[in-house]
């Protein structure tokens, strides 16, 4: 199992790299900064908020562990 901080930490430094692939990826496809950094934002505020909920549901399941 692994603390909230580092689930946290995790969560966002991905959701940071999301932003910056799907900022590049709505500026090729719409010829706009300003729209595609907008989609991008929508997508890691709610990418974050599932991730996290995601990871902290696996936490809860020990199928395919192996305990020490």
């Amino acid at each position: 199992m692994e603390t909230r901080a580092r689930s946290l930490t995790k969560a966002v430094l991905w959701q940071l790299l999301g932003l910056v692939v799907m900022t590049l990826v709505g500026l090729a496809l719409t010829g706009s900064a300003r729209l595609g950094g907008g989609l991008a934002l929508v997508n890691a505020g709610l990418g974050l908020v599932l991730y996290l909920g995601y990871e902290r549901l696996w936490q809860r399941i020990g199928w395919g562990r192996i305990v020490p």
